[in-house]
């Protein structure tokens, strides 16, 4: 794969990622030698009505030779391509890669022209926290607890499985997750997202009865404002939660403004997925719209100072039947979130393919289940597991080789701007999964899972607990508790392994906004370059021992490892090399 013509939108190949409208930056394509390439066109699309420029050899180095074109940001987006003109034939080179066939405009590169993602997101490690489950202050066991709540005997107690699971209260606070936040920062997170906040019935708070104020259980708006401040304190930002779909039904709207919200013909309420408690907002009300621009601001302002929002369900956020103001309720949440914070980051969360809904003015990226946690599951997982589907799929977790992985992250990614991809949180789970180490079996597997979330492109997430090797098959099961109290439960090789892959991450600039070339990828084993103007590193992962044959490779490099320790890698006078894997493996080597 190495020895294809390659393009994506990071910072090797387009100058200006981030151009204002109606800049010109200048974008290249990388030939290797050999590809039998003599001419090389760009077709992009001005007004609608494609445009065909022809590219210059820019530079030749070692064995690449780079061509050079320019690319007028005219409208909003504007999408090119490369057509190439090769000893075997015309080829198209697109997002989805090298074709002899024609293939759909949507696969081509995308060039945004509209505010993207804040700089300091795509050097982000986020760290999620139920606060509920995450840490308790000693203020909690003075607090009276609502008549809906059921308390647990003790922390650590399991909570069983049934309909009143989501009424069990274990008591995390914000004062809690405060006391708490060096866990994060000898983690190496430099972000925490809380899910809601926001005063409700339920202990994962997304059927909020009000967006003014901070659940007292919780500790209130000021425990809100000591821990943003502590956070601050040790250079963590803090993202919060917010439900745009729908409320609670002991939200004062619902009773107050039946104009915010669905009604059915007899009556009665539409609600999320059929649950009466989750009435549905409806969009059309400017009023709704202006109440959450002021939710919105409110919160990333001072004294709170939050740095963004994620955005529950906003793939149904302003849909029902004929409705559909999605991208319009989208772009207003993000110049509410630019007004109050103009470096303020706006994640939506997609449990499919949310590629329709991204390079608008709204949405910086999305939770990246589809293109990242998904394939990465399907490769990982075990030969059994203990739940069925994935996000409400009914069919069984299906088991892919390594190609398979690569085909469903580059289709993808080839439907959004390399910025999108870049922006989108990458995870392993969330508390909407089950946990990573009860898909993939053991903690090996957790490894080269964990390797890959701090090594391809995008901003990595971690679910507070899978740290630790917390297991759980999805919902109340993998919201336990953190295990404060009994540090002997704790997989220390895991923690530690966390650790360094994070401060890996952090070292490099090519993992952090290098771009991606796949390398190899048959059955059990994944290999891929990260290439920025200061660095380029080679990652392989595999999920079992076995021997790669590479070819393509910077000749007669000797490459130094960064992590996995393994030995210098030694690449012969034709570029290529063999590593004889272990495995489950992951390791990383930089080039010279």
């Amino acid at each position: 794969m190495i020895r294809r013509p390659h393009h994506d939108g990071s910072e090797l190949y387009v100058s200006n990622p981030a151009p204002e409208l109606g800049d010109t930056v200048s974008v290249f394509v990388r030939v290797p030698r050999g590809t039998g390439v003599s001419r090389v066109h760009m077709r992009w699309v001005r007004d609608g009505e494609p445009v065909f420029t022809s590219l210059q050899v820019d530079r030749r180095k070692g064995t690449d030779t780079w061509w050079r074109g320019e690319l007028e940001a005219h409208n909003p987006v504007t999408r090119y391509r490369f057509l190439l003109g090769t000893t075997s034939g015309v080829r198209w080179l697109t997002a989805f890669g090298l074709t002899a066939y024609d293939v759909p405009d949507s696969t081509d590169f995308q060039l945004v022209a509209r505010p993207g993602a804040p700089a300091w997101a795509r050097d982000a490690v986020v760290y999620q926290i139920f606060p509920d489950r995450y840490a308790r202050s000693a203020a909690a066991d003075q607090r009276e607890f609502p008549d809906w709540a059921i308390r647990p005997p003790s922390w650590d107690e399991p909570v069983a499985p049934g309909p009143d699971a989501t009424r069990v209260v274990y008591g995390g606070d914000l004062d809690g997750i405060a006391r708490r936040l060096d866990h994060v920062t000898a983690l190496g997170a430099d972000t925490v997202y809380l899910t809601p906040f926001f005063p409700a019935r339920s202990n994962h708070r997304y059927d909020a009865s009000g967006f003014d104020r901070v659940d007292p259980l919780l500790g209130g708006d000021r425990a809100l404002e000591r821990l943003t401040s502590a956070a601050r304190e040790r250079g963590i930002r803090v993202i919060g939660d917010l439900t745009t779909n729908h409320t609670g039904d002991t939200h004062p709207w619902f009773a107050e403004r039946p104009d915010f919200y669905y009604t059915k013909p007899d009556g009665g309420h539409v609600s999320w997925l059929d649950v009466p408690s989750l009435p549905k907002l409806n969009w059309s009300s400017p009023e709704l719209r202006q109440e959450f621009r002021g939710i919105v601001g409110k919160w990333l302002s001072e004294p709170y100072g939050l740095s963004g929002w994620r955005i529950d369900v906003a793939n149904m956020t302003a849909r029902f039947g004929a409705d559909d103001w999605n991208h319009e309720v989208a772009a207003l949440l993000g110049r509410a979130v630019r007004d109050a914070r103009p470096d303020g980051l706006l994640i939506a969360e997609h449990g499919h393919d949310a590629t329709g809904d991204l390079d608008r003015d709204g949405w910086h990226g999305t939770m990246n289940y589809a293109g990242f946690t998904r394939p990465v599951w399907c490769w990982l997982r075990a030969e059994s597991v203990p739940f069925d589907g994935f996000l409400g799929r009914p069919e069984e977790l299906p088991r892919l080789g390594a190609e398979s992985v690569v085909a469903t992250m580059s289709a993808f990614a080839s439907q959004m701007s390399w910025r999108s991809w870049e922006a989108s949180w990458l995870l392993l789970g969330s508390h909407d999964t089950a946990r990573i180490r009860t898909v993939v079996g053991d903690a090996e597997r957790q490894h080269v899972a964990a390797g890959l979330l701090f090594t391809l492109p995008g901003t990595p997430m971690v679910f507070a607990g899978d740290e630790l090797g917390l297991t759980g098959g999805g919902n109340e099961s993998a919201r336990v508790p953190m295990p404060w109290n009994r540090p002997d439960t704790w997989d220390t090789t895991t923690l530690g392994r966390y650790r360094d892959l994070i401060a890996l991450r952090r070292s490099s600039p090519a993992l952090r906004r290098g771009g991606l070339r796949w390398v190899y990828a048959d059955g059990d084993a994944l290999v891929f370059l990260r290439e920025s103007a200061e660095q380029a590193v080679l990652v392989v992962a595999t999920r079992s021992a076995g021997q790669i044959a590479l070819k393509g490779l910077v000749p007669g490099a000797t490459l130094e490892n960064l992590y996995g320790g393994a030995q210098p890698l030694h690449i012969e006078s034709d570029g290529s090399t063999v590593i004889d894997g272990s495995g489950p493996a992951v390791m990383v080597w930089a080039l010279p």
